[in-house]
């Protein structure tokens, strides 16, 4: 009898258990960045140093807006006299208005020692669209209008509108490796920036990754006697979160 009963109760509770709903999954971060560090030191006939930092977070709520905001600091010295040293920061928000394309406004400051420049300060809004999107690669191009602030070392001043292109591209290599490219051009009246970016990474363990990364700046209208372009090659740690 009491086993009767046993399998009576269970007959029972079974299809209860069977309908009650799964428990909802945990929504994602909306945050979503990385945080790199690098230094690497040389001594014998030569002395030097190279330090980087790269920070890049960004917020997406699930909906048409995400905004994104980046960081860069470089340094060098060479027997105890600094070589390079540049610093940037910038943001972007983001619209989407279909699934390849959106609207953009950014913002972006950069400071360079030895740039002839002592900052630039541009601000910008345009088109971008996703050409490819896929598991392997991702390909977006953006093309806009703005204005530009920059502080010549020689004291002058140069305000002038831009035309502001850009490409962002990624590869996906394999689970824990990927090559990102980025291009920027920003052509104004009297002068054009450029800067690309390329890096590879690989990740060790958990979060963190190795990271190889290339810079080129170049400014086409510069003081007599300074460089039109600088290159700075880097080796870090990244944390992504």
């Amino acid at each position: 009898m009491r086993t009767l009963c046993a399998l009576a109760v269970l007959s029972l509770a079974g299809p209860a258990l069977a309908q009650a709903p799964a428990a909802p999954a945990a929504p994602p971060d909306p945050f979503v960045g990385d945080i790199s560090l690098g230094y690497l030191s040389t001594k014998g006939n030569t002395d030097s140093t190279n330090a980087n930092a790269k920070f890049d977070v960004s917020w997406d709520l699930d909906g048409p807006w995400k905004h994104e905001w980046h960081a860069l600091a470089i340094n060098a010295r060479t027997d105890g006299i600094t070589t390079a040293e540049s610093y940037s920061a910038g943001y972007k928000a983001k619209r989407d208005f279909s699934e390849t394309s959106y609207l953009f406004f950014t913002g972006d400051w950069r400071q360079d020692r030895f740039s002839g420049y002592d900052q630039q300060v541009s601000e910008a809004v345009g088109y971008g669209r996703r050409l490819i999107d896929n598991e392997k690669h991702m390909l977006s191009l953006e093309g806009g209008a703005g204005a530009k602030q920059s502080d010549l070392t020689t004291g002058e001043s140069l305000d002038e509108a831009i035309i502001r292109g850009a490409l962002d591209y990624l590869f996906t290599i394999s689970e824990t490796s990927n090559f990102e490219q980025k291009f920027l051009i920003e052509q104004g009246d009297e002068n054009r920036y450029t800067e690309s970016t390329s890096a590879l990474k690989t990740r060790i363990v958990g979060n963190i990754a190795l990271v190889l990364s290339y810079v080129v700046k170049s400014n086409s209208d510069v003081p007599v006697g300074i460089e039109k372009t600088d290159r700075f090659t880097s080796i870090a740690l990244e944390y992504a979160f």
